[in-house]
């Protein structure tokens, strides 16, 4: 488990497929506040993407159910990005075939995260919580 994080924010938006954007532009002001690299914040873009467009697409819950996301700095050389959504069905890499329109997702959060993972939320939540981390580059010692 986690220790307690630098700093921590948690949105939550409608399952719509304008979320994914809408989580983008609040993630690009955060990573601006946190100084987070240019190259590391463009790759969490692309794994937060990906973790929201999923739980729009494929979350087998009602339409009204909201998906929530949390952005952790448990370090200062580790990001945390969590979705959690209200179907309790944990999420599996596809192997996508070329002429598939999709599939490729979690193969793509696999590839660029330096983990990932799924489990199911805590006593009184339903649902699962789908996350990544991504590992932030140590910034140069100027005494070196």
């Amino acid at each position: 488990m986690l220790t307690q994080p630098l700093d921590a924010v948690e949105w939550m938006f409608p399952r719509l497929p304008r979320s994914a954007g809408r989580a983008r532009l609040r993630f690009l002001r955060l990573a601006f506040e946190w100084d987070v690299p240019v190259d590391s914040a463009e790759t969490a873009l692309i794994l937060l993407s990906e973790l929201v467009t999923n739980a729009c697409r494929h979350a087998r819950s009602p339409r009204d159910r909201m998906i929530g996301v949390r952005v952790l700095l448990p370090s200062s050389s580790l990001l945390r990005i969590e979705v959690s959504d209200a179907d309790p069905e944990l999420p599996a890499l596809r192997h996508a075939a070329p002429e598939d329109e999709s599939g490729r997702g979690l193969a793509l959060v696999a590839a660029l995260a330096t983990s990932w993972g799924a489990h199911p939320r805590g006593e009184g939540y339903i649902g699962k919580t789908t996350w990544c981390e991504l590992a932030l580059p140590t910034p140069a010692n100027p005494h070196d």
